[in-house]
C-alpha cells in the first residue's frame, strides 16, 4: 500500500511540474490543440515500457514486426487487460494490414505475440483469438530474457526504464511466481514417485 501511494504522489509530482513547465515553455496554445486524459474522451491506460517492448518484440520477429500488432491491441483495450475481437478485419486494418491476406498475416502476428507471451487467447465466434488477455509486457520480457530472448543493452535499457518509472516489483514478482511454480513442481514429482506402482514382475 505504501508503494502505491509513494508511486501515486510521484506522478502527481511529475504531471504538476510537466503543466508549469508547459506553462512557461508553451503559453497561449489553445486548448483545442492539447490532448488530456481528464478532459478528452477516448482512452486507455498503456504501461510505459509499451515502446521498449515493441522493440524486444521486433528484434524477434524481424522481417515480419508485430510490435505494432501489440500496441494496436493495448490501444483497443476498454482501459482493461481483455480485449474482445469481433471482426478480426478491423484490427488488420488498424494494424496497417490491407489486402485479401490482411487478417491471415494479423494472425500470423497474433500467433507470435502469444508464443512470446505478450497474449493469451481463446477461441470465439470470430475465431482463435476472439478473446485475448494482455499479459503483463513486463513480465514477458523478463521471461523472455530467462530464455535468453532479449540481448543485453535492450535489456539493460528495459530495466533502467523499470527502475525509473517504479515498476520494479512487476519483475521481482514474476520471478517469485516462477519459484513457486517450480518448488510446487517438484514437491508432485515427488509425491509421485512415492506412490507410484512397483513394477510388474518379470515373467
Amino acid at each position: 500500500m505504501a508503494n502505491t501511494k509513494q508511486s501515486g504522489a510521484r506522478r502527481l509530482k511529475m504531471a504538476e511540474r510537466a503543466q508549469q513547465q508547459m506553462d512557461v515553455m508553451f503559453p497561449g496554445i489553445p486548448h483545442e490543440w492539447i490532448w488530456q486524459r481528464s478532459k478528452n474522451d477516448g482512452y486507455s491506460t498503456i504501461p510505459r515500457t509499451l515502446p521498449i517492448a515493441m522493440q524486444v518484440i521486433d528484434n524477434q520477429t524481424k522481417g515480419k514486426p508485430a510490435g505494432h500488432t501489440l500496441f494496436c491491441l493495448w490501444a483497443r483495450s476498454p482501459d482493461h487487460p481483455l480485449v474482445t475481437i469481433e471482426n478480426p478485419a478491423t484490427f488488420a486494418s488498424e494494424t496497417g494490414f490491407q489486402g485479401e491476406r490482411a487478417v491471415h498475416t494479423w494472425r500470423q502476428k497474433m500467433k507470435k505475440l502469444a508464443e512470446l507471451g505478450f497474449i493469451i487467447s481463446r477461441e470465439g465466434p470470430s475465431g482463435d483469438f476472439h478473446y485475448v488477455l494482455l499479459a503483463n509486457p513486463n513480465a514477458a520480457i523478463e521471461r523472455m530474457r530467462d530464455h535468453n530472448l532479449v540481448q543485453d543493452g535492450l535489456y539493460a535499457r528495459f530495466r533502467d526504464r523499470v527502475i525509473d518509472i517504479g515498476a520494479y516489483s512487476d519483475l521481482e514478482n514474476i520471478q517469485a511466481l516462477w519459484a513457486r511454480e517450480r518448488a510446487e513442481q517438484a514437491t508432485q514429482a515427488s509425491i509421485n514417485k512415492k506412490v507410484a506402482p512397483p513394477p510388474p514382475n518379470a515373467q
